[in-house]
């Protein structure tokens, strides 16, 4: 349910950048070690952006795989590897020992974005009297 305050987080900061114009279209850079759960993002986006400049705008999603060094070893590892097109979408534990030497302690290297990488707004401010 953390996705409601993450998606009031991306409104806030898409209307602030905005500077009242309206806006069609937000990207995102989303991790998958942040353990987001896009349906959800994107459904809740769609409710906090009601009555806002925001509304009807697209929420496009870009997921980002995890990446982690070992400290010991400097293997490198996706810890939460996405599941293949043709298995089951089955939550599986991600794997933070180093799979080759089991040494803890790795350092993470990506997929704890979460980062509005662009929006796309209207040329000319929203009417006044439009809500923000």
């Amino acid at each position: 349910m953390h996705e409601l305050s993450l998606s009031s987080a991306i409104v806030d900061t898409v209307l602030r950048h905005a500077e009242g114009r309206r806006v069609n279209s937000v990207e995102m850079r989303i991790g998958r070690l942040r353990q987001v759960v896009p349906d959800s993002l994107t459904f809740y986006f769609e409710i906090v952006s009601r009555d806002t400049l925001a509304e009807g705008a697209g929420l496009q999603l870009q997921l980002v795989d995890g990446l982690m060094r070992c400290s010991s070893c400097a293997n490198e590892w996706d810890p939460a590897p996405p599941p293949a097109e043709d298995e089951e979408q089955v939550m599986v534990l991600p794997q933070f020992r180093c799979p080759k030497c089991s040494e803890p302690g790795a350092e993470v290297l990506r997929g704890e974005e979460f980062e509005v990488e662009s929006i796309i707004v209207d040329d000319v401010p929203a009417p006044a009297g439009a809500k923000s």
